[in-house]
């Protein structure tokens, strides 16, 4: 019998590992290539990163060719480029800005007056204001701004750009005091929110896949001077395929906080970048300047399953039968987890933020984290249903 002839990619590891993280080989994944500055429409670069001016984009967008090739410039700097680009004067009339902006104000002087401090990703609660789910929290409160705010073309063609039509767009504001401190270097939404020992479990094409389904985005709210803090952005380093578990260790860290950049922007300028890219807020140096933006998470259409499930019912009338594969060892815990996985929800998102934060400045309990606790607990069926319930408020719009 012939040997069998291994597989000429044999050598590639299906999963990656934190320890196997190399920052030289990072280091590497940052360096500049040729066709990085082969750009048609950009209108300067700083640091790496092309600035797109919008008054010079009007016609553009209007003519179907030019719009695909202006979307296709900015697909390739998200994904092989920098990994990030500015459109200035994406609102070129600031006046919506300022409207959105007194609305979320009074959201803020509330949910204050409530005694509620948000949990924050990657930073210390109460250490900014953070409004959730501040897209809902505009169109119900003041339904002509949120019109005005959001009939914008340029928002609408990046978004395009990255994840095709029927996007689904959501937001969420923060406000950096002054005084304020920067956050910790990091990925974003999917991979980014999991913990190292959940991301490792995830397969590499995974990896490369995440960053295809959000495009991350920050309208500024209010004019944004270095030394108020703008996002602190490590140009390139989407490219390391490994970065979902490198930013966590303290190496890379360092590296990123001795080599990343930042760009001052100005009331009306977009941000927009690759959610690999490893990237912070940064500390509010200024006395007086209330740094203001509203962080744009924008979605692809394909992040659903076909059909919709009681999955809470589901839960419901299974616990039972499984904790009692538990009391008399019937079932391996190995079985007892597939079976939660066949039935409970086992994804965090969406939820609604404001009554069910993230735990650890990453992301709530999830229906089959609940599952398999209360399993492992032994909790009656009566605690458990109860619990689920009030979990599935808690997600509720």
């Amino acid at each position: 019998m012939n040997a069998i002839e291994p597989h000429p990619d044999a050598h590639v590891r299906p999963w990656y590992r934190e320890q196997n993280c190399s920052l030289p080989e990072f280091v590497a994944a940052l360096q500049p290539r040729p066709n990085d500055s082969r750009l048609r429409f950009a209108t300067e670069t700083r640091d790496h990163i092309p600035l797109y001016d919008c008054r010079e984009l009007g016609a553009v967008l209007e003519d179907a060719l030019q719009r695909a090739d202006l979307q296709a410039e900015w697909a390739d700097v998200l994904d092989k480029g920098v990994g990030v680009l500015v459109l200035k004067r994406a609102y070129m009339d600031t006046v919506p800005v300022d409207e959105a902006t007194e609305v979320f104000e009074s959201v803020i002087r509330e949910e204050r007056e409530a005694g509620g401090a948000a949990a924050d990703h990657f930073a210390k609660a109460g250490a900014n204001d953070r409004i959730w789910n501040a897209q809902e929290k505009l169109c119900l409160r003041a339904p002509a701004v949120f019109a005005r705010y959001y009939a914008n073309s340029a928002l609408c063609a990046i978004a395009e750009a990255w994840l095709g039509p029927h996007f689904q767009m959501t937001s969420q504001v923060n406000v950096v005091r002054p005084g304020g401190q920067a956050q910790q270097a990091h990925r974003d939404y999917h991979l980014g929110f999991q913990t190292v020992a959940q991301a490792e479990r995830y397969p590499a094409h995974v990896h490369t896949m995440s960053p295809f389904l959000t495009l991350q985005g920050a309208v500024a709210h209010s004019d944004m001077p270095v030394e108020s803090g703008p996002t602190k952005l490590l140009p390139f380093s989407q490219r390391y395929a490994e970065g979902y578990l490198a930013w966590r260790r303290q190496d890379f860290r360092d590296y990123f906080e001795t080599h990343y950049v930042q760009l001052p922007l100005e009331k009306g300028d977009a941000l927009f970048f690759n959610p690999a890219l490893f990237h912070a807020a940064g500390s509010n140096r200024t006395t007086s300047v209330q740094r203001m933006a509203n962080l744009l998470q924008v979605s692809s259409a394909y992040g659903r399953a076909m059909e919709s499930l009681n999955r809470t019912k589901m839960c419901e009338v299974l616990y039972p039968a499984l904790l009692d594969h538990m009391r008399t060892e019937s079932m391996t815990r190995e079985e007892v987890d597939a079976v939660i996985a066949s039935c409970a929800e086992g994804y965090p998102f969406p939820t609604n933020l404001d009554r069910d934060p993230p735990l650890g400045g990453l992301a709530p309990e999830s229906q089959q984290g609940l599952f398999s606790r209360a399993l492992t607990e032994r909790w009656s069926a009566e605690r458990f249903i109860a619990a689920l319930r009030e979990q599935a408020g808690r997600r509720e719009a």
